[in-house]
């Protein structure tokens, strides 16, 4: 029972990680109807951000996060006005793709020829701490990525709700024709939200560095774990990023457990395949008009 109960806790804080790292693939997706190939970049951006803040200029990894969000926020925006709004504006769903696809391989490449291929990991001095609760240990690491993941969804969420820029990039997922005649500039409203997403992708990123050894190639594997996320619980939905990432995490830590990890990604692409079978639309459905 205590090896279950330590699994169960495992896995919850694995997936409040895969819930951040996803909200921003979510709401792209949502706004836009773009899946964003580059979402993982921004991802793994974020963590050799992190190493670099933490091994040259000796920044906590957690004290790093808001300056890189301010430059993975630039970024983003300038992606989306130069790279893929051209290819959103023809039209062509496939352009927007290849387009970010196109990206990202350019991107990989450039991290790869500045940090090199190696496995790189962030490790502070409380790295090695672990809470004991009875007979159950938490990772302090885990724990605090977990409670700043959940903080982050909390100023997302608040922010799309409650802000201006908030409300214009709600009332443009709905309807995009009905926020230009109310004078709602799209362009501008999708390079903030590709620019918001890119800066809590690169927050993601920081806390998944101090948890998780990394290298420039696991791009992809965060953009498909963040696509899965999303998948199972429902597009454009912050409550649905959180619901699929604790999901996907609990499947994720019980199968390495029990079957082995190996069948990891086995077992997740088959609840992925089951999930679309029987609710399309996700756990808790879509908000956005992505799905509709």
């Amino acid at each position: 029972m205590t090896a279950l109960v330590q699994t169960l806790v495992n896995g919850l804080l694995y997936g409040g990680i895969l819930s951040i790292a996803a909200v921003g693939f979510s709401l792209i997706f949502g706004v836009m109807s773009v899946i964003n190939l580059t979402h993982g970049i921004f991802v793994i951006g974020g963590a050799y951000g992190a190493l670099v803040a933490w091994s040259v200029l000796g920044i906590d990894p957690l004290l790093s996060i808001p300056p890189l969000m301010l430059v993975a926020f630039a970024l983003g925006w300038a992606c989306q006005r130069l790279v893929i709004q051209p290819a959103v504006e023809r039209g062509n769903p496939v352009a927007a793709l290849l387009v970010t696809f196109g990206f990202a391989l350019i991107a990989v490449n450039l991290l790869t020829v500045t940090f090199s291929s190696s496995v790189r990991s962030i490790s502070p001095s409380y790295s090695f701490i672990n809470l004991r609760l009875g007979d159950i240990s938490i990772d302090l690491v885990r724990l605090v990525a977990f409670g700043c993941g959940l903080a982050l969804i909390a100023i997302l969420g608040s922010f799309l709700r409650f802000s201006r820029w908030g409300r214009v990039i709600r009332a443009t997922a709905l309807s995009e024709l009905g926020a230009r005649l109310c004078g709602v500039d799209a362009r501008a409203v999708y390079a903030m939200t590709f620019a918001v997403a890119s800066a809590f992708a690169a927050a993601s990123g920081v806390l998944i560095g101090m948890m998780l050894p990394f290298t420039p190639a696991d791009e992809v594997t965060w953009t498909v774990y963040a696509f899965i996320v999303v998948t199972l619980g429902g597009v454009g939905s912050l409550g649905g990023a959180m619901l699929g990432g604790l999901l996907l995490g609990l499947v994720s830590t019980l199968t390495q457990t029990y079957l082995g990890a190996v069948y990891t990604n086995m077992v997740m692409f088959l609840i992925l395949l089951f999930t679309l079978l029987v609710r399309p639309n996700g756990i808790l459905g879509s908000a956005f008009k992505a799905s509709r």
